[in-house]
């Protein structure tokens, strides 16, 4: 039995922070719009990566303030971390953001289809049953004026011998996992590798942190990584950068020779099932009566060998588009050599009709910027071509302990962009807030355009960072002088004086 062919004037591939939101902007705008998903509703950002990663890292949040709570006058005894809970809690929130989208996107009249969505040409999109569809879904295909990509990225796992053993994960694994390892090597000191070096050290557990590049968090000023350096250190990170990961070796057993870190009897006994094909959400870990499983992680430094054992590897090096297997052959969508959607201000593709947004692009690849792009593109969707993507103004973010935020020029890259520059600074322990809240370490440096004033961009180290760092970007946005933003009156105290005061250094100098 045939079924007819629907029809929709835009369909969206993805139903990440960019695809739902595309979808949503779409329907507004008064267009039949379909949004296929092959897993579940809010992508990688909601299920495997923003969301869950800030979940687990606010209850360890808690837990480290509980232990430190004596010097505040108040008394918690026999303190201790139930990470079935927290995991509870994760799972729980969520779940409460899928339906948050599923409910939006059904006030809109958007169709959300649950399947892998194929071009088979530049107007045609053949779904295939995922185990997100219905249990008797058949393949079926549907007809689009206008089409969307936006299916987003996964991790990337670089060539290292020994990394496709199940006891090396990524940053999938290590959040659906149903119990943390005791130790854990994290390769790659980027934004997702000092996130959860930090979730596992505030819970007590040993962190190593092998990184190729100079430094971790290169984006980030050197001074600010300076000083989470000796975060760091307290919590007894051991960071290790300039090597190169050489190889991995899994299930070596507990007696494992280790010329960096000797790990002890404390190793988990955790086994890991198999993740499901494509289209369903990766197993979680489960406590096993397995013996105990060391992996062994070899790297060069300055020319020698040597070796780091933990109970787990987990691979944070980035992330690679997901655009294998989608058909952008068959529709004559152009690619980079890396599989990245090439696309112009209005996020159209060489083929008119069709769009790409989010992590699939390469530009860059954060949540609010696929968002954004969301917005572009559904409008130009809709044949209004009056707004186009920008991003000189982008914020950045680490939910590190302090946090960091970071927008616009650093002092180095505004230096090397052949600019002459005034830099301000303020020490976040001076600030009064910070003072209140026994905040020992931060900095907040703001970058101005040496003859005019204007502000070019700011970091940060403090607690509230993340959210702090907003106010900058609207002056930015709105080409504000240091001078205009140190007028501002804000209110006292708080942590955002001390955006004010570091700019108020450069207006005083």
């Amino acid at each position: 039995m045939t079924t007819e062919t629907k029809r929709y004037d835009v369909a969206i591939l993805g139903a990440g922070p960019g695809g739902y939101v595309c979808a949503l902007d779409c329907a507004r705008l008064g267009l039949k719009t379909a949004l296929i998903e092959a897993r579940e509703l809010g992508g990688t950002c909601l299920n495997r990566g923003c969301i869950p990663t800030k979940t687990l890292l606010h209850s360890a949040e808690v837990y480290r303030e509980a232990l430190e709570a004596a010097k505040f006058g108040v008394s918690a005894t026999d303190v201790s971390f139930d990470y079935s809970v927290a995991n509870a809690r994760r799972e729980k929130v969520v779940a409460q953001s899928r339906t948050g989208i599923k409910n939006l996107e059904k006030a809109a009249g958007v169709d959300v289809l649950f399947g892998r969505g194929v071009l088979t040409s530049a107007t045609t999109i053949r779904v295939e049953p995922t185990a997100a569809s219905a249990a008797d879904a058949e393949p079926f295909e549907i007809e689009a004026e206008k089409i969307v990509v936006a299916t987003g990225a996964n991790s990337s796992r670089p060539p290292i011998p020994g990394l496709d053993s199940p006891e090396v994960w990524t940053s999938d694994e290590l959040l659906t996992a149903s119990a943390l390892p005791e130790s854990a090597v994290i390769v790659g000191g980027g934004v997702i590798g000092v996130e959860f070096a930090t979730l596992l050290a505030a819970l007590g557990k040993k962190v190593t942190i092998l990184e190729g590049a100079p430094g971790i968090l290169l984006a980030v000023d050197p001074e600010l990584t300076k000083l989470l350096a000796r975060q760091f250190k307290k919590w007894k990170i051991d960071v290790k950068t300039g090597v190169k990961v050489t190889k991995i070796d899994a299930n070596v057993g507990v007696g494992a020779e280790n010329s960096e870190t000797a790990q002890n009897g404390e190793a988990a006994q955790n086994g890991e099932a198999a993740q499901n094909e494509e289209g369903g959400e990766a197993s979680s870990i489960s406590s096993a009566a397995s013996a105990p499983v060391e992996t062994v992680v070899s790297f060069e430094e300055k020319g020698e060998i040597k070796t780091v054992a933990a109970e787990r590897c987990v691979v944070c090096v980035g992330r690679s588009p997901a655009t294998r297997g989608l058909g952008l052959e068959a529709a004559g969508v152009a690619t980079t050599a890396r599989g990245f959607v090439e696309v112009d201000e209005f996020l159209r593709t060489n083929v008119p009709n069709i769009f790409a947004i989010g992590d699939a692009t390469g530009k860059i690849q954060l949540a609010h910027v696929a968002s954004e792009q969301a917005r572009v593109a559904a409008r130009a969707c809709a044949g209004k071509f009056d707004v186009a993507m920008n991003y000189d103004v982008v914020p950045s973010c680490v939910y590190s302990t302090p946090e960091i935020g970071l927008v616009g020029l650093s002092e180095s890259a505004a230096t090397e962009a052949g600019l002459a520059v005034e830099v301000g600074t303020f020490r976040v322990p001076a600030n009064g807030r910070a003072q209140s809240a026994g905040v020992d370490s931060g900095l907040v440096k703001v970058v101005a355009d040496a003859a005019t004033g204007k502000l070019l961009g700011a970091q940060m180290l403090a607690p509230r960072a993340t959210d702090m760092i907003a106010e900058v970007a609207v002056a930015l946005k709105a080409g504000l002088t240091a001078a205009e933003f140190v007028a501002t009156i804000h209110p006292h105290p708080t942590f955002s004086e001390a955006l004010q005061d570091a700019a108020r250094s450069i207006v005083e100098k």
